[in-house]
């Protein structure tokens, strides 16, 4: 089935952030309205890493989220430097500088869109294992405190609505299903 066209025809930056770019864009609609949207664009793209302990258990970050107003639950992760970074290396960077540990395999698990609604933010989520204890290098404002969980400690966490996180619930779930069978 042929899907209606629906054409951008104007985007005008509102903001310019540091990672993000906001944007108003003007699409034009089936219908022939010209509608305005709301669009984040995620300058570099993203890695993230599933850190497994060698007893089984994940590492996970706590940290306070500004637009939750809460500290949440998650998986290591954060920006790359630039957009020719690969994520690969992005995700080792984040593991030893959030957690203090280094891996010296990385294997892919997925790749997701975090907010396809109004955001083109992309990230590649990696497992590690094998981790080599070293040191936090966390950066200037950023807090961070670690916690390790059983895999279904962190599902029933998922499941009560404690951990929320698009990337974490994803990674956690791909995790569990292809390893955990």
């Amino acid at each position: 089935m042929k899907q209606p066209l629906v054409k951008r025809v104007k985007r005008v930056l509102e903001h310019e952030g540091s990672i993000l770019d906001f944007y108003s864009d003007y699409m034009e609609l089936p219908d022939g309205k010209v509608e305005k949207w709301d669009y984040v664009e995620h300058r570099k793209g993203a890695a993230a890493v599933v850190p497994v302990l060698p007893d089984g258990r994940i590492l996970m970050v706590r940290q306070y989220r500004n637009a939750l107003n809460r500290y949440t639950i998650e998986i290591p992760a954060g920006s790359r430097d630039s957009v020719t970074e690969p994520t690969i290396e992005c995700a080792s960077r984040e593991l030893e500088e959030e957690t203090g540990y280094r891996c010296d395999h990385l294997e892919f698990l997925l790749s997701l869109r975090t907010t396809v609604a109004f955001c083109n933010e992309m990230v590649d989520v990696y497992v590690a294992a094998d981790l080599v204890p070293t040191e936090q290098h966390l950066d200037e404002g950023e807090f961070i405190e670690l916690e390790a969980y059983s895999l279904e400690e962190l599902c029933d966490l998922v499941y009560q609505g404690v951990i929320q996180d698009s990337k974490t619930v994803a990674a956690l779930m791909a995790y569990k299903n292809k390893y955990q069978k």
